[in-house]
């Protein structure tokens, strides 16, 4: 089902590239043509522009609805939990999480050149 959601999501967000790059330009960018300025009178709705309109709600409801079965699919387990390895800790068993290791995150120690034979080869300015 998303994978269905998720190929018409695509396809209308091609259409709409397609759809607003057929559309004629105003001139000036950032809607600054037409003239006229606030006073301006509104222009007749084109059959572009109503396709730009009812393309653009669709992608919407793609995109919310693609949101939603994204959230419903997350388990409520935690990025952390997912690292650590460890099932979440429930309020009826009382335990906590196992801690993080992180020694693997941090750099090695400086400890110069001759650190030891494991360690990598630091080069000196001259």
């Amino acid at each position: 089902m998303e994978n269905v959601i998720l190929i018409v999501h695509l396809l209308l967000a091609l259409a709409l590239i397609g759809v607003v790059l057929l559309q004629r330009s105003e001139g000036g960018g950032l809607g600054m043509g037409g003239g006229g300025g606030a006073m301006s009178q509104r222009a007749a709705a084109t059959a572009l522009g109503k396709i730009t309109w009812g393309l653009a709600i669709a992608f919407i409801i793609t995109s919310i609805t693609l949101t939603v079965l994204a959230a419903s699919d997350a388990s409520g387990v935690s990025v952390m939990d997912r690292l650590s390895g460890s099932a979440p800790a429930t309020e009826t068993d009382g335990s906590a999480p196992a801690p993080l290791d992180t020694d693997g995150l941090l750099p090695p120690p400086s400890g110069g050149n001759d650190a030891g034979a494991d360690a990598p080869m630091v080069p000196s300015a001259d």
